[in-house]
């Protein structure tokens, strides 16, 4: 089987032949060229053809923002940020990469004595997102369609109480997108939990507040569940399980789902029980199951259930194990998916 053909991008000489050696050790993979500068790297990869790209993001010339835009748009490679960034401009700018293509981020190694475990969990990253079919960015433009207007509302729906989405891999980009195309007065509260490593996912909340017209915030423990015509978007903290009883939003420290914690299950089984049939919830982009059974208990409580279409996720994975056991009502790609959900909150949406 042929090896995983990887190129590094990193300014940090000593820290770029590191990462030289931890590939170079592994089988499966082979090192075809090292980057300083995201200019070198868009050179090396318009002429080597990686299979993969490892990218910092703070690099001087040209930064692994502007070097992962330049990629996904003109030569789609698989990208990986590995990068220390902690503050919050520069988490920014790796949430604009994950939305500009990049398929993961991982921290750097801190070294010490969990260098080999960082070593091991570098290189399965390099390979899971080798795996990955990427889409050109900008150039590709996803299906935007408007909802049918002439889309029977029946009398004797429940109107939806609150919507509830739920991401991993590749979801930050998804999540922007369908936050982005939905109005400022979306009538209805909404629920999030997005998969995403430690420390990449303690600004993702204010991230998405600037893509979207809707304030998004961090949920805290105990609020109330905002009133129809008074929505926001509600995001699961850094490692708390965000549910919803008695109409306030919970925050748990339970024993991890499917290795998650916040899980997406979590949240979708509590809008299940707590408003059955007035609840919504969207299954997108994602590795693993998480969130498929969920689904399942939302669409059997008489729910709205969406989930994204293999062709425009990044991976298959949680939407896919929730069609195969009949979770979704429909599977609609991310273009389709705001409209449905404003289709549904105006109670023009039919189950199929």
């Amino acid at each position: 089987m042929a090896r995983v053909r990887v190129l590094l991008v990193e300014d940090s000489l000593t820290i770029r032949r590191h990462l030289a050696e931890i590939v170079e050790g592994d089988p499966d993979l082979e090192l075809v060229g090292e980057a300083a500068d995201g200019r070198m790297a868009i050179e090396l990869c318009q002429r080597l053809r990686p299979d993969v790209v490892s990218m910092d993001m703070m690099m001087p010339v040209m930064t692994g923002l502007s070097a992962a835009e330049y990629i996904m748009a003109y030569c789609p490679t698989p990208i990986l940020i590995v990068s220390a960034s902690t503050n919050r401009g520069e988490l920014f700018k790796t949430y604009d990469a994950l939305a500009a293509g990049a398929v993961d981020v991982l921290d750097k190694s801190r070294g010490g004595d969990g260098d080999r475990e960082w070593a091991a969990l570098f290189v399965s990253r390099l390979k899971m997102t080798a795996r990955i079919k990427v889409i050109t960015h900008p150039r590709a433009r996803l299906r935007d369609t408007a909802p049918d207007a002439d889309a029977p509302s029946p009398a004797d729906r429940a109107p939806c109480r609150v919507v509830a989405l739920g991401a991993s891999t590749g979801g930050p980009a998804a999540v922007a997108r369908i936050l982005g195309a939905l109005p400022s007065d979306f009538p209805v509260p909404i629920l999030l939990v997005v998969h995403i490593a430690a420390p990449f996912d303690i600004a993702l909340a204010e991230w998405l507040d600037e893509q979207s017209s809707l304030r998004v915030a961090a949920a805290r423990d105990g609020e109330p569940l905002p009133r129809p015509g008074q929505a926001r978007v509600i995001m699961a903290p850094p490692d708390r399980h965000l549910l919803v009883e008695r109409d306030l939003v919970r925050l748990s420290d339970a024993p991890e789902r499917h290795c998650c914690r916040p899980s997406v299950d979590v949240l979708f089984e509590s809008l299940a029980r707590e408003h059955g049939e007035r609840a919504a919830a969207c299954l997108l982009t994602g590795m693993g199951r998480d969130g498929a059974q969920g689904l399942l208990a939302v669409r059997r409580a008489g729910g709205a259930t969406l989930a994204q279409d293999e062709e425009t996720s990044v991976v298959y994975g949680m939407p896919k194990e929730a069609a195969l056991i009949g979770a979704p009502q429909r599977v609609l790609p991310l273009g389709d998916i705001a409209p449905a959900l404003r289709a549904i909150a105006s109670r023009k949406w039919l189950a199929s």
